[in-house]
């Protein structure tokens, strides 16, 4: 955490931690402190991480990890029904869904926040992980625990975003506002994905994987998209004693004015302007 950040989830969290090894569904007093401190990341008044606007990093609340992982030890197996199905779990589905379209067949665990305008078709929201207004997350898709995606971000059907609980302090994936992210790429491992970037289908980005821009030949960072540009998946040549490989990267093809948005069309003329296949 940063000196100026403050978690508004209860000190009360951190002293359970330190004997979390003893804790179980029967200590009453340390469940009702976990609840409240899970209730507050799914009403979105706490969150598991933010980008601090002074430094452009991102800053980890510990607290709200540590009350996600011990409601695991204080909540026992449950069993909960929608209509005909029937599950069988530690975590309830959210119940906060005001000003959220909920398309049948999608699941939201509680501890996950939903904020008004997002769209959920067939797909799957994971505890701790944040959603903000105007995201659809397409059919299929998945938001891990913990990740953190912005506002009018389309994650598009099939999409990975993964999900990271331990440690405390590990960075979660995210995924900042107007981003696009394609079918089928996959998010990871504490990557991050800037403003309006548009990511092609396919892609697949950790935090250790290069990410170079083809105008220049220039590694421009590792696990990071930059804001405003289009990203495609590639690969870089690179020597070993066995011989000469292409090692995984990221290709940034193009940047953009900011906040601008391309249709489908004019993404299609891009990739094949390059000598990609849409």
């Amino acid at each position: 955490m940063t000196e100026s950040f403050t978690s508004p989830i209860s000190a009360v969290i951190d002293e359970l931690w330190e004997r979390r090894a003893e804790l179980t569904p029967d200590d009453t007093e340390a469940r009702t402190a976990i609840v409240a401190a899970v209730d507050q990341i799914d009403a979105g008044e706490a969150r598991v991480a933010l980008i601090d606007p002074a430094s452009d990093q991102v800053v980890v609340d510990e607290r709200a990890k540590r009350a996600i992982l011990m409601s695991f030890k204080v909540l026992g197996m449950a069993r909960s029904q929608v209509g005909d199905f029937a599950y069988h779990d530690r975590i309830p589905l959210k119940s906060r869904l005001e000003g959220v379209r909920v398309v049948p067949g999608a699941i939201a665990r509680w501890g996950s926040y939903l904020a008004p305008g997002v769209v959920l078709m067939p797909s799957f929201t994971n505890i701790g992980a944040y959603v903000d207004s105007g995201t659809m997350v397409d059919t299929w898709a998945t938001v891990g625990s913990c990740a953190q995606v912005g506002k009018n971000v389309h994650l598009s059907g099939g999409v990975g975003i993964g999900g990271v609980l331990e440690p405390p302090n590990a960075v979660p994936v995210i995924v900042e506002d107007e981003a696009m992210i394609g079918s089928r790429s996959m998010i990871v491992e504490g990557a991050r994905v800037g403003k309006g970037a548009v990511v092609g289908s396919g892609t697949n980005l950790s935090a250790s994987m290069p990410v170079i821009d083809v105008e220049t030949g220039e590694e421009i960072s590792r696990g990071r998209i930059p804001d405003w540009c289009v990203a495609v998946g590639g690969t870089r040549l690179k020597e070993f004693k066995g011989g000469t490989f292409g090692m995984p990267a990221v290709l940034i093809l193009k940047r953009l004015e900011e906040g601008q948005r391309h249709n489908k069309a004019e993404l299609n003329d891009i990739l094949r302007d390059h000598g990609i296949n849409t």
